[in-house]
């Protein structure tokens, strides 16, 4: 949806999670999977899942880059850097989407970012949610299904989210595919929350062979690797061709490999006299998990490329949930949007509205109303034999990986609503 997008902030500030004994919830789930527990609503922001996907096209300029450069090396240092910019925005957001409904979907078009997305709650157990943007000059579409699951560790939880994302790049017919790195979520029950990502993400150009290895490191002993990702592209001769490296907080650099190697000797000759003297005043902590001071931070090699860099957040992000600008306006309502929306967009959900409202009761009556209408029609269905049935998108197969994926069927913008689900 275009509009103006000046929403800076939200209608009421969050309300304080200090109140609420985690622990009483949570030491019932050690070990189990997330999806089936229903949380008390202070845990979460008032965004659906569906929303917070939609955050990965906050960089869309870093796709229209990759559209635009001629070398596909080039291309595949903005496609790596959308792909890091994409969860740039979970830095330090510790409130959880609301899980979206069977049939819930949202839509945005930006059209001064030139694209337009729809997304669909395609499956609830497990809960699975499938997303598809074009470019509205047809350059690239990008498309992929998440489905996210939650462990809770004792101390964190930890997200793997499952689901391959595909961008195609229609102008030099190329598809790249990837899978985020895992998230974490600190703390929960004592101390400070923050948020850490961590895991290897392979991006592949099928077209040529080239692929770009991604590694989100995790915080490790004293802090030193935090929001640190490093990684490569190799071509399909797997001749390193260049080296990323960056913060998924900050900003990205692309460097060459030879450039890299003699920085990095450099670097050791000088950190193994400081390291001897860190070692002796490293102590086991018992409580928290403290969260590693934040630094000014990547020291930047001679000779790098800036990639991609983070804008900063409105001012008082840290009372509105730390959304950025971009989450910010996501929920809003737009004159003239209701009349042309499908009546299951996020937008028209009611528990969503009253917490970003500030009326906390009456978005926990409403959560509760909603999942309870949602289990009656699934009995509903059970009794009758009837299958559930997707509306925007089909399960299908991945030409590029072969495994089993969320197709977008087409339609949805033609506006013709009829027949969709009464699910709010």
């Amino acid at each position: 949806w275009a509009g103006s997008h000046l929403l800076t902030s939200l209608p009421a500030p969050m309300f304080s999670r200090n109140t609420v004994s985690v622990w009483s919830i949570l030491k019932k789930c050690i070990g189990l999977e997330l999806s089936k527990i229903t949380m008390p609503i202070v845990f979460n922001e008032p965004l659906s899942f569906l929303q917070r996907i939609t955050e990965y096209m906050e960089h869309t300029y870093l796709i229209t880059r990759a559209c635009s450069l001629s070398d596909s090396i080039e291309r595949m240092q903005a496609v790596a850097a959308f792909a890091v910019s994409a969860v740039a925005s979970q830095w330090d957001r510790t409130g959880k989407p609301f899980n979206p409904l069977l049939g819930e979907t949202y839509e945005l078009t930006r059209e001064e970012q030139g694209f337009r997305l729809i997304s669909e709650q395609v499956s609830h157990h497990p809960p699975i949610s499938a997303f598809h943007a074009e470019n509205l000059a047809g350059d690239f579409v990008f498309h992929g299904s998440i489905y996210p699951r939650l462990k809770f560790w004792g101390k964190s939880v930890e997200a793997e989210p499952k689901g391959t994302i595909t961008l195609e790049i229609l102008k030099h017919n190329e598809a790249y595919t990837w899978s985020n790195p895992y998230c974490c979520v600190h703390n929960i029950i004592l101390g400070k929350l923050w948020i850490e990502q961590y895991g290897t993400v392979e991006i592949v150009n099928h077209s040529t062979g080239d692929k770009c290895v991604l590694n989100f490191k995790p915080c490790g002993m004293f802090g030193k690797e935090l929001h640190k990702v490093e990684g490569y592209i190799q071509d399909k001769s797997k001749k390193k061709r260049c080296v990323i490296y960056g913060k998924w907080t900050e900003c990205m650099w692309s460097v060459d490999p030879q450039a890299y190697e003699t920085h990095k000797k450099l670097e050791k000759k000088g950190d193994n006299k400081k390291q001897k003297n860190e070692e002796l005043e490293g102590a086991e902590n018992e409580d928290a998990d403290e969260m590693p001071e934040v630094q000014e931070t990547v020291s930047v090699i001679p000779g790098s490329t800036l990639l991609w860099r983070i804008d900063s957040r409105p001012a008082h992000s840290s009372v509105m949930y730390n959304f950025t600008n971009f989450a910010m306006s996501l929920n809003e309502l737009e004159p003239g949007m209701e009349a042309i929306l499908a009546p299951t967009d996020c937008r028209f959900r009611p528990d969503i509205r009253a917490m970003e409202n500030g009326n906390m009761d009456e978005a926990s009556r409403e959560k509760e109303r909603l999942e309870e209408k949602q289990r009656a029609s699934r009995k509903e269905r059970a009794k009758n034999d009837e299958e559930w049935s997707t509306r925007w998108f089909q399960m299908g197969t991945n030409p590029y990986t072969g495994s089993q994926d969320w197709i977008y069927t087409g339609g949805y913008f033609s506006r013709n609503y009829q027949d969709l689900p009464n699910i709010y």
